[in-house]
């Protein structure tokens, strides 16, 4: 097989892949809020309503496609087009696996690996909110651009602290990519002490880092309970307000498909990746392919459990008034992180990598 065979099969999976996940992640976040508030959640779209997604898919696509008179109809159109785009382009650079060996050829499981992987991330992270920003001021709508405004400042101050976690991992493996930064997690001695194959990750040396990159996460992905950029009880729904049939779904899977992305980066980072315990034992007994397949898996695992915990926290949460939110960012997570970066620095300076 050839390499951009591969590439191609690559590329499809992942985007099939996100689609699903966001899809069935609207399930999920159904079936988790009624657990939480003692209900059934979705049940009569096949078993245990499992094929509610694409009743509600479908649903998007027959539903009045709505343009107001006063929008500006190619921003209104480009919004979410955009959002969704770069979304789904995020997740390019994350390494989904270990390489699996095709006719004698080991292939990397990954679409582009590029130096800059971090930084190709949080650039592409930037920019969406450039279609957030677009759909609210082209519906000509308060509470949309109301919404708008709110998203992007928010994006703008939790991206900041968000940079500054990342800064602390960088320090640590000397590398801006995300392969490297996977591979530094798969063996060595935790704390300098005990040996472990597959477990020495990020999460055990940076929490700090940790809890800060989630809860920015949160605030990036307009997560309870940073959901104030389409807050209904005060902007209808925000900078959607005027969107309707599979331009609103555009925006909703958008969402959806930046919280697994979100949490395949924060896998990636802080959770070892690929890796798994035992991931070299199983590599010299079962063989590369045999790791590569269960590095899928854990992988996989990994990031759902990520979203699970994305929900639960939304089902648990008030959300914030928006002074809380902007202290929160700017005179509570900025200095933490600023702090922990002091501390990383002095530690590789003290006792080395």
């Amino acid at each position: 097989m050839e390499l951009i065979t591969f590439k191609l099969i690559l590329v499809l999976a992942l985007f099939l892949l996100a689609l699903t996940i966001a899809a069935y992640s609207t399930w999920a976040e159904r079936k988790v809020a009624a657990v939480m508030q003692d209900r059934i959640g979705p049940s009569k779209a096949g078993p245990f309503g499992l094929l509610q997604p694409l009743a509600d898919g479908g649903k998007f696509f027959f539903k009045e496609d709505f343009t107001p008179a006063n929008a500006e109809r190619f921003l209104f159109i480009l919004g979410p087009s955009l959002v969704m785009f770069i979304s789904l382009i995020t997740g390019a650079v994350i390494p989904w696996g270990k390489s699996l060996n095709i006719g004698g050829t080991s292939f990397d499981l990954q679409v582009a690996n590029i130096d800059v992987g971090v930084l190709y991330i949080i650039g592409m992270a930037s920019i969406g909110v450039y279609g957030i920003m677009i759909g609210g001021w082209a519906s000509n709508n308060k509470y949309s651009l109301i919404g708008a405004i709110r998203a992007s400042s928010q994006m703008i101050s939790y991206e900041l602290a968000m940079g500054l976690a990342l800064l602390s991992i960088i320090m640590m493996t000397g590398s801006l990519d995300l392969k490297v930064i996977s591979e530094s997690q798969a063996t060595g001695k935790l704390w300098g002490l005990f040996e472990l194959d597959g477990m020495n990750w990020n999460i055990f040396y940076q929490p700090l880092a940790f809890l800060v990159f989630i809860i920015a996460a949160l605030a990036e992905t307009n997560r309870h309970p940073f959901d104030l950029p389409e807050c209904e009880s005060e902007l209808v729904t925000g900078y959607s307000t005027e969107y309707s049939s599979m331009k609103l779904g555009l925006y909703m899977f958008g969402e959806y498909v930046n919280m697994f992305i979100s949490n395949a980066f924060m896998v990636a980072l802080f959770f070892g990746g690929y890796n798994f315990p035992g991931i070299e034992w199983v590599t010299q007994n079962w063989g590369e392919n045999a790791a590569g397949i269960l590095s899928i898996v854990a992988f996989l695992t990994k990031t759902i459990i990520g979203i699970l915990i994305f929900m639960w926290i939304r089902w648990t949460l008030p959300r914030f008034r928006y002074d809380q939110l902007m202290h929160l960012g700017w005179k509570t997570l900025i200095p933490l992180a600023l702090i922990n970066l002091m501390i990383t620095g002095a530690v590789i300076l003290a006792f080395g990598n």
